[in-house]
């Protein structure tokens, strides 16, 4: 069935629904946030924050970066990882042996996407670019977060007539380094808990399950 015979939601419901619940939970997280940055503020009888400043705050720019850093580097490493990993069983991941249709060499064809039909250097980094993208991702969120946690951090300790600390410094800090691990280890424990729960366990029509008849050791 052709797609124009879909209205545009059901095309893409996944990505729309999705989408709407990340923004949903990021007004809330942003709301919530402002209130715990200005009672610690007036735990130290200091103004409190505008919404709006509050958002361009190192408090919100620290939490926000600091999960969406994990997120990328979770679905990066996982991308990569199911190249060459197998698990007997699991759903998510590719037969224990033999190819499969993703590990065929690309053919230009006429629906093909232009880096295909372009060839060379451009389809070799193509043949990479999701986990490039999420490598990238993952860059600029750990960039980000740790601005914004060097901020918050220095500003915490001024607040408390405190000494601050320099970049090169707070590179070797171990708050900065919590924030992350805390953070790093949940999102594994996430993948592994897909990985190993869909050899016993279905969800029928999900794509990340097997058949609800499938033997536990079938891929």
């Amino acid at each position: 069935m052709a797609t124009n015979q879909h209205n545009f939601f059901y095309r893409n419901g996944l990505s729309i629904v999705i989408i709407g619940l990340f923004l949903l939970f990021l007004s809330f997280q942003s709301f919530t946030g402002w209130h715990v940055k200005n009672n610690e503020l007036a735990e130290v009888h200091l103004p409190a924050l505008s919404y709006v400043q509050y958002l361009g705050s190192p408090h919100f720019m620290q939490a926000t970066f600091e999960n969406w850093e994990s997120e990328f580097l979770q679905m990066g490493m996982y991308v990569i990882f199911t190249v060459s990993l197998r698990q007997k069983g699991s759903a998510e991941s590719k037969s224990l042996s033999g190819k499969e249709e993703v590990d065929r060499d690309p053919v230009a064809h006429r629906n093909a996407p232009w880096p295909v039909k372009k060839g060379g250097v451009i389809l070799s980094i193509y043949q990479h670019s999701l986990s490039i993208s999420f490598l990238v991702l993952f860059l600029l969120s750990f960039l980000f977060h740790f601005i914004g946690s060097l901020n918050n951090y220095n500003e915490e300790q001024m607040e408390k007539h405190l000494e601050t600390l320099p970049w090169n410094s707070y590179l070797f800090n171990s708050q900065f380094w919590f924030e992350s691990f805390q953070n790093w280890q949940s999102e594994f424990l996430a993948v592994a808990a897909i990985v190993l729960l869909s050899i016993w366990l279905r969800e029928k029509g999900s794509p990340q399950s097997k058949p609800v008849d499938a033997a536990y050791d079938d891929n």
